[in-house]
């Protein structure tokens, strides 16, 4: 059994080596339909976490242009946790926002060095309690806070988040469709690189039926030529996508992200980098397949 398997690899391997330009296309095809497929997979990975992140923390900002005395301020903190759908309510004095800012902007804080603590307000973040975590809730706070005059300038994060689940749905769905085209165009390649493949090789194929060959001896290189290319095809897609996300994203996003709420930008799990490079072999094993039916039928001879 070994042997047989060990024959069937050499003649793969042999079909590639004879036909290199054709391997190469359907190798590079493969490679760039599934890299784009993990960039959307990252991108929704991330987003999913932002969302969560954001969700989690849903809070309302009262931001203050006047800040007034101590005792003034712990009375209208007094007053707002009164509510019953907040849970804490936190005064941040434009110190401390100042240098929460400059922290998120890590390795490019100094694009603030030389500015003070007055470029930002002070605020009073008000935090909703884990049973009024709901978008009703947070209106009605909000609503409740407008009609009192000490509160005119309230940010609240429900539409962002909103638009961010929108968003979201935006790419899983054209993450999808072109993902779906681009594996269809994978498979055609894939295809038509053993259907070539096949057609120079007819008169040996047709002579090794001839002499006793089975159906699924003649086409198991081809079968094992084909999930060749589109392992390699997922091993460079992986490549390709670890090398976008440590250039663009890491490097070149990281900060920006990271002001965003997210702590950590997150490559693909093992899991999935695993299902990447076996996608990669079962598009190219189906690819031939599909070329394949043409020629013989399997079952013996």
């Amino acid at each position: 059994m070994l042997l047989r398997s060990g024959y069937f690899l050499k003649r793969a391997l042999r079909n590639m080596r004879q036909s290199p330009v054709l391997s190469l296309a359907s190798v590079g095809t493969v490679a760039v339909a599934l890299a784009l497929l993990a960039f959307f997979a990252i991108t929704v990975l991330n987003v999913q976490q932002l969302t969560a992140s954001w969700g989690e923390s849903l809070a309302i900002v009262a931001y203050l242009d006047d800040v007034p005395d101590e005792k003034i301020v712990n009375g209208w903190i007094k007053d707002i946790e009164g509510y019953p759908e907040v849970a804490t309510v936190t005064f941040v004095s434009r110190k401390v926002a100042f240098e929460r800012f400059a922290k998120r902007l890590g390795d490019d804080a100094g694009l603030v060095e030389g500015l003070g603590p007055d470029v930002l307000p002070a605020s009073l973040e008000i935090s909703l309690a884990d049973d009024w975590r709901s978008e009703l809730a947070l209106t009605a706070v909000v609503e409740r806070l407008r009609k009192d005059h000490r509160f005119e300038d309230l940010q609240y994060g429900q539409g962002w988040l909103e638009k961010l689940e929108a968003f979201l749905l935006l790419l899983r769905v054209s993450g999808s469709a072109l993902g779906g085209f681009l594996v269809f165009a994978a498979l055609v390649i894939v295809a038509n690189t053993i259907k070539l493949t096949l057609y120079v090789r007819q008169d040996q194929l047709e002579a090794m039926a001839m002499v006793g060959g089975t159906s699924l001896f003649i086409k198991l290189p081809y079968l094992v030529e084909g999930a060749l290319q589109g392992l390699l095809g997922g091993v460079v897609a992986l490549g390709l996508s670890f090398m976008v996300f440590q250039v663009i994203l890491q490097r070149s996003l990281g900060s920006l992200l990271l002001i965003t709420g997210i702590d950590t930008i997150h490559y693909l799990p093992p899991v999935w980098q695993g299902m990447l490079v076996v996608g990669g072999g079962l598009i190219g094993l189906l690819g031939s397949l599909f070329a394949l039916r043409k020629f013989v039928r399997f079952g013996s001879s």
